[in-house]
């Protein structure tokens, strides 16, 4: 290093970075939480860091310090890209800062391989970037990323709970899913109503069940897009041939989808596409 970093207080001081609602923008200013966000991230020696809405860098400054080759930041905020100049100016050949939005971004042109992701996710896009990763899961070794704590239990939910969800049948169908920790609010400028839960998901080495991933993200949606009702009923925005397509998916068609496994859920879109495959 060529210089010691200013204390971040200093850096949202001078930079005048206070914080924008529109971008869902919560910054961490407890050094000591953000390195433990680090230190939960698997085999770093020698893998490039993704982080997507540094702000001011907080968590930048973690993922530099630990025995990463690097990392690539895309922040969208101008403000922000001006603050961490700063930090680039001390780790000048480990820092790479994007300007641009993270969901038109295509990470496989940015990374080296192999790479990690490490987010704290502004909260209004958090779930959308998550989907937007999903479609192609393997970019990354690993995805430590930190969501509003409902957001973390749909994704770990289980069938026949409340929280079960498409979120959670599509994460877990691609990833295994942890919930590791809580972040209080306290350590957050400025503190969120609510709790936030850090969370890793592992890509699969192959997905949990065989389904094409678009065919399944539709029936998903139909399932849930009416959860209260039978699936014989939801299922119709989709397909008319309910009865048809449930009996030979094997499911009873009384069900609601909040009772069905992954593993059901990628039957009925094998199904599903046979069925299609049928029409005149």
């Amino acid at each position: 290093m060529s210089a010691p970093l200013r204390p971040l207080r200093d850096l949202i001081r001078d930079h005048g970075l206070w914080t924008r609602k529109s971008l869902g923008q919560h910054f961490i200013l407890d050094l000591n939480v953000t390195r433990r966000i680090v230190r939960s991230v698997p085999d770093r020696a020698g893998a490039w860091a993704y982080e997507v809405g540094p702000g001011p860098g907080g968590l930048t400054r973690a993922l530099l310090e630990a025995e990463f080759a690097g990392v690539v930041a895309v922040e969208r905020d101008e403000r922000c890209i001006a603050a961490l100049g700063e930090l680039k100016a001390v780790y000048p050949d480990r820092l790479r800062v994007i300007s641009g939005d993270a969901m038109g971004v295509d990470e496989k042109d940015l990374l080296p391989s192999p790479a990690h992701l490490v987010a704290n996710l502004p909260y209004n896009v958090g779930t959308p970037l998550l989907f937007k990763w999903l479609e192609r899961p393997t970019t990354f070794q690993t995805m430590t990323l930190m969501f509003q704590k409902e957001v973390a239990e749909r994704l770990r939910a289980q069938p026949r709970t409340k929280a079960y969800g498409r979120l959670a049948v599509m994460a877990q169908w691609l990833c295994e899913v942890d919930t590791l920790f809580d972040i209080p609010r306290s350590v957050f400028l400025p503190p969120p109503r609510v709790t936030s839960t850090v969370v890793r998901l592992v890509p699969r080495a192959t997905p949990l069940a065989d389904a094409s991933p678009i065919v399944l993200a539709r029936v998903v949606a139909a399932a849930f897009g009416q959860r209260r009702k039978m699936l014989r009923a939801s299922l119709k925005s989709i397909e008319a041939r309910t009865d048809a397509w449930l009996a030979a998916a094997g499911i009873d068609g009384r069900r609601r989808a909040e009772e069905l496994s992954i593993a059901e859920f990628c039957t009925l879109a094998r199904e599903f596409e046979n069925l299609g495959a049928q029409r005149p």
